[in-house]
Parts: structure tokens; C-alpha cells; sequence
């Protein structure tokens, strides 16, 4: 993970979120590959893929479309839910915040690599944003 940015602002910081909260959520999202993975392995079939092993764990239902309905809208409100954070925090940026925060790609990665059309300042400015709408919206 390239992404080096201090994990606690200071707290007069308008997106200030506690540092182990801020850990917390950058794990959250680095997942967001796997659960892409694991839903598009769920196809309805009555096949049990690999992505519903780990979730039908807990659960109660019998019938295996049902489980992979269940499973598929599990890891999608995920994905959304990062989705749209970074939407939030900076439409024009978005695919590059996305792409940061779920592959831990740093700021001069992404200049290097995508031509990202800010400067780090701006970047990490709605990076932080990002974490705090995530924060709010994960309760």
C-alpha cells in the first residue's frame, strides 16, 4: 500500500475522523476488489461459487438462488457504498480516488500512471473528504 498520508489530522480539520476509525475504513475498502470478484462469481446458478461460501456461513436460507441474491446484494450495497463516497467527495476525481483507495495507489502513482488533472494538494484534500463521507455514511 503506496498511499502515505497521516492517519489522524488534527481535529480543527474540517474531515477529522479518529486515526483507528480511518485505518478501519481504508481496510473497508481495499476488500472492494474482492467483493467484485466474489459477485461476479455469483450467477444464480444452483452451483455454491466461492464467494458465497464465506456468507452463507450465517446464514439461514435453504435455497440457493435466494442465497445468491442475498450474497450478490451483500457485496454490491459494499461496493456502493464506496462508490459513492468518491462521487461525493469529488465527482471530476472520483475514478482516481476510487482507484486509490481500493488499490492503495499513492497520489505520485496516479500522476505517473493516470495524469491525474489536480495537484496533490487538491488530491488529498478530497481523499480525506472521501474518508469522512465514508465515515458518515458507515455509521
Amino acid at each position: 500500500m503506496a498511499t502515505v498520508i497521516r492517519p489522524e489530522l488534527s481535529d480543527k480539520s474540517k474531515y477529522w475522523i479518529e486515526k483507528h476509525r480511518y485505518y478501519e475504513l481504508k481496510h473497508f475498502c481495499l476488500q472492494y476488489p474482492i467483493w467484485k470478484k466474489a459477485r461476479a462469481s455469483l450467477d444464480g446458478l444452483s452451483k455454491q461459487p466461492n464467494g458465497l461460501s464465506a456468507f452463507a456461513k450465517s446464514n439461514t436460507i435453504s435455497d440457493p438462488t435466494a442465497r445468491c441474491a442475498e450474497a450478490r446484494t451483500y457485496y454490491s450495497d459494499r461496493m456502493q457504498l464506496v462508490e459513492y463516497a468518491a462521487q461525493a467527495a469529488d465527482p471530476q476525481l472520483a475514478y482516481y480516488i476510487l482507484r486509490a483507495v481500493t488499490e492503495g495507489i499513492s497520489y505520485d502513482a496516479l500522476k505517473v500512471r493516470f495524469d491525474i488533472p489536480c495537484c496533490k494538494d487538491t488530491y488529498y484534500d478530497r481523499y480525506r473528504r472521501f474518508f469522512w463521507l465514508l465515515n458518515k455514511s458507515r455509521g
